[in-house]
């Protein structure tokens, strides 16, 4: 039987399972987060999602972005780690349960996205119970503290690495948002157990495509070895939503790796925190 809500198999692990230490933890994060100041109204925000020990300083940059924004609809857009053969996926669950509460999903925004998809390149959502997917819940405590507004999710995981369905995606969340105060989320990673000296590099060459608002930049920057993130699908997917939502601009907010946390530079993973805008 199929729980109303998908139970967090992180809370405890990833981040704290108390609820009080939870918030304490995240509102730290936005609390240290000393952002430039942002050319533009935020359509969106890209966020590291690793255990809140390691990229949670980074993550804090991305969320104090939105702090007091009341959207009415969040599109959480993350890669699926585990493999699946569906080039889309989402919950079957009416929502994911957190130590800070439910968030519930917009039934309606999933069923306009997966019909978006389904008419536009032949195959919708999978809709999937009881994943164990990190990426996509890490981003959600950070949203419940940061919004002034009971928004409604619309969460995507995405296998699918090409930019032609990665530009389709896209063009779907930006139907579906156009007629919503919204909000767009990437989640994704950086390069993975590089030594930091080269992970640096290798970082910094991703982040200049996203800073140059270049979805397909950085589709060919992982092809060449250039630069990796594992969320690449689903960054390139809300450029592209950004993009026809108006935005016009990204400004990239903070970089850091494992290795400031753990002190083991030799052996590391990049965190990159990023603003979507729309400039005047």
């Amino acid at each position: 039987m199929v729980t109303e809500l998908r139970p967090s198999p992180l809370a405890g692990t990833w981040y704290s399972g108390n609820p009080e230490r939870l918030q304490a933890d995240v509102d730290a994060f936005l609390a240290q987060a000393e952002l430039p100041d942002l050319d533009g109204e935020v359509v969106g925000v890209m966020a590291p999602h690793a255990g809140y020990r390691y990229s949670g300083y980074t993550t804090g940059y991305a969320f104090k972005a939105v702090m007091g924004l009341q959207p009415d609809l969040v599109a959480v857009i993350s890669p699926l780690h585990a493999y699946r053969p569906e080039p889309f996926l989402t919950t079957a669950h009416a929502g994911y349960q957190t130590p800070l509460g439910p968030v519930w999903v917009d039934q309606g925004a999933v069923q306009k996205l997966n019909a978006y998809l389904e008419a536009h390149i032949g195959v919708g959502l999978t809709f999937i119970e009881q994943d164990n997917e990190h990426s996509l819940e890490i981003e959600l405590p950070f949203l419940q503290q940061a919004l002034a507004s009971d928004f409604k999710l619309l969460p995507v995981m995405v296998r699918a690495q090409s930019p032609e369905l990665g530009q389709m995606l896209g063009n779907g969340l930006a139907e579906v948002l156009k007629s919503k105060q919204s909000l767009l989320v990437a989640s994704t990673d950086l390069s993975h157990f590089y030594p930091e000296q080269v992970a640096d590099q290798l970082d910094q060459t991703m982040l200049e495509r996203v800073a140059d608002f270049d979805p397909e930049g950085m589709f060919s920057t992982q092809d060449a070895g250039e630069g990796f993130a594992c969320g690449l699908g689903a960054v390139a997917a809300v450029l592209w939503a950004a993009r026809d939502l108006g935005a016009n601009d990204v400004q990239i907010l903070h970089h850091s790796t494992s290795g400031d946390a753990t002190g083991d530079h030799q052996s590391v993973v990049g965190y990159g925190a990023a603003a979507i805008l729309k400039s005047a």
